[in-house]
């Protein structure tokens, strides 16, 4: 059968399997290895123009390096802070080190257990990015803080991929040779930078206007620095995470990657297809035992390192149990090192198929535990208190307050207008957020505030709840306004509840709970939008009004801050 045949039949059932995914509420990477297992030698073996396949997925690995690149902008690395930095690196380290021990027990060579331990240590990106965007958490603490431990970890993983061909290639005097590759490094990063500065943005500027002359200048500057790259001695990988970075300071950095995702999801699929069909089932007998218990190792023992670096670093146990959730898989360049290291003969092929299995087992077994997060983490707070070697926390930010009579739970959605209504009341009130830029705004304009997660049980005892008269939540988590409904109402069943829905199913749970009101919206802006249209019919000058007025009631809103 030709490629094209082969391809056609492969994301035909690929496409099967990932419904399968959808159903089961499993990221669709863990259903393209289970495709490679089905297309592979042990089960329909379809995949005959291997190497052709291989061409392609190699395809993915750089538009995939490429796009993160375009994530690596400096400036969102200066964002995320000291702690990313500290909480990622140690992160690293600690897990790589216990995974060698581990590895070691298990009988590993040596030289296969590093390359194990250090594949265990990095987390995905681009899963975990996915799932705090579904939840709604990116712009949470926890949510910052866990992207810029990928990020981190991201930019080790590349260091990594630029040093393994490095070191197994050299032929002399290993010192000499590191040297001039941090000389090339160098003068590579300084060229760079000037192109990123005096020329890239005239050209960008200049073809941006053309979103197809965009894209596929994208795509020649990807292929050219790879190029580039490779000549000098570099990974052609590299050279497209290289290119990407350049680009990433660029406005237009946003527009390329949205554009060159789709290519990237398409090749990146047969990438782990064709991992997924080298799995070896003779061989899996052998591998289930080590499989088990390095899976066991990443979904459980990374998030415990997390959660006690957390707690070192000053952070509440909900925090550091979030942020421990988000690290228990293994990375995309987990297996893009693996497959590095038995391309270059560091380790055997059996390695390979190992970290593999590993990555379907934590991939889907760490999507489960983060949607059932709060879950979870009510049924093992007791032992997670355990793992605390600090009791001081540098999340306990509130402004000086009594137990307030109104308390305000979510301050960026709408948050500004329910403060002008409740100072008319005169009444005591707190705004307590999760954001720390929204802390940053409530600081700036002398409002009182409380920063913490609605869904502590700990941070609501220590906000005051039980003296609460009245709560607004503008938070649209419905198993957030549920908890805030049920406590509020267990200590007071008189206090008033508002509390936000999207969902009409949502909102009539919500009713049930006892919620005083539930404002949707959605819904609320449709009728005034309806109103609009009724009132200003055709008179473009009115709308016109009408957009001026919002414009300055949102800029009013939003209060420039810096980050806590």
């Amino acid at each position: 059968m030709e490629i094209f045949g082969e391809i056609s039949i492969v994301i035909l059932l690929v496409t099967g399997v990932s419904l399968v995914m959808k159903l089961l509420k499993l990221p669709f990477v863990v259903g393209y290895i289970l495709t490679g297992i089905l297309v592979g030698p042990y089960a329909f073996n379809l995949l005959q123009s291997k190497e052709n396949i291989e061409f392609l997925s190699k395809i993915g690995i750089i538009i995939l390096l490429f796009i993160v690149g375009l994530g690596l902008n400096p400036k969102v690395l200066r964002e995320v802070g000291k702690i990313s930095l500290l909480a990622g690196l140690s992160q690293v380290v600690f897990t790589a080190f216990f995974g060698y021990l581990i590895c070691r027990l298990l009988g590993i060579p040596s030289l296969e257990a590093v390359y194990i331990a250090i594949a265990l240590a990095f987390s995905s990106t681009i899963i975990i990015h996915k799932l705090l965007t579904d939840k709604g958490d990116l712009d949470s603490l926890y949510g910052k803080i866990s992207i810029g431990i990928l990020l981190v970890q991201d930019l080790v993983a590349t260091i990594i991929l630029i040093l393994v061909p490095t070191i197994a290639t050299a032929h002399g005097d290993l010192a000499s040779v590191l040297g001039l590759l941090v000389l090339k490094s160098v003068a590579l990063s300084v060229i760079l930078v000037l192109l990123s500065k005096l020329i890239l943005p005239k050209i960008l500027e200049y073809i941006a206007g053309t979103q197809e002359l965009l894209f596929l200048f994208s795509i020649a500057w990807g292929m050219i620095l790879a190029t580039v790259f490779h000549g000098l001695g570099f990974s052609i990988e590299i050279g497209a995470l290289a290119a990407g970075v350049v680009l990433s300071t660029s406005p237009f950095a946003a527009e390329i990657g949205s554009r060159m995702k789709p290519l990237r999801d398409f090749f990146i699929l047969l990438f782990f297809i064709l991992l997924g069909s080298q799995i070896t089932l003779d061989t899996f007998p052998q591998l289930l035992l080590p499989t088990i218990i390095l899976s066991l190792f990443v979904i459980v023992g990374k998030p415990i390192v997390v959660i006690i670096l957390m707690n070192l670093l000053g952070y509440k146990r909900k925090t550091g149990f979030m942020v421990g959730l988000t690290v228990a898989q293994i990375s995309e360049f987990s297996l893009i090192l693996v497959g590095l290291g038995a391309f270059v003969g560091h380790i055997s092929d059996s390695v390979l198929p190992l970290v593999t299995l590993v990555g379907l087992f934590t991939i889907g077994g760490s999507s489960y535990t983060f949607l059932h997060a709060d879950f979870i983490y009510k049924r093992l707070e007791k032992l997670i208190k355990l793992l605390e070697l600090r009791t001081v926390s540098r999340e306990k930010a509130f402004s000086p307050h009594e137990p307030a009579e109104i308390i305000l739970f979510g301050y960026d959605r709408a948050g500004a207008d329910f403060v002008k209504a409740i100072e008319k009341l005169k009444k005591s009130y707190v705004i307590a957020d999760y954001n720390p830029e929204a802390i940053g705004r409530l600081k700036k304009q002398g409002l009182p505030y409380a920063y913490g997660d609605a869904d502590d049980i700990e941070f609501l005892e220590e906000l005051g709840i039980d003296k609460a008269k009245l709560i607004i939540s503008t938070i649209p988590s419905l198993e957030t306004n549920k908890l805030l409904i049920e406590r509020l109402h267990r200590v007071s069943p008189k206090a008033i509840s508002l509390v936000l829905s999207e969902h009409i199913t949502d909102t009539l749970e919500l009713y049930k709970l006892g919620a005083s009101y539930v404002f949707m919206p959605v819904y609320l802006g449709a009728q005034y939008a309806a109103h609009m249209v009724g009132k200003h019919g055709l008179d473009s000058k009115s709308f016109s009004e009408e957009r001026e007025r919002h414009i300055k009631h949102l800029s009013k809103a939003q209060v420039p801050a810096t980050l806590m």
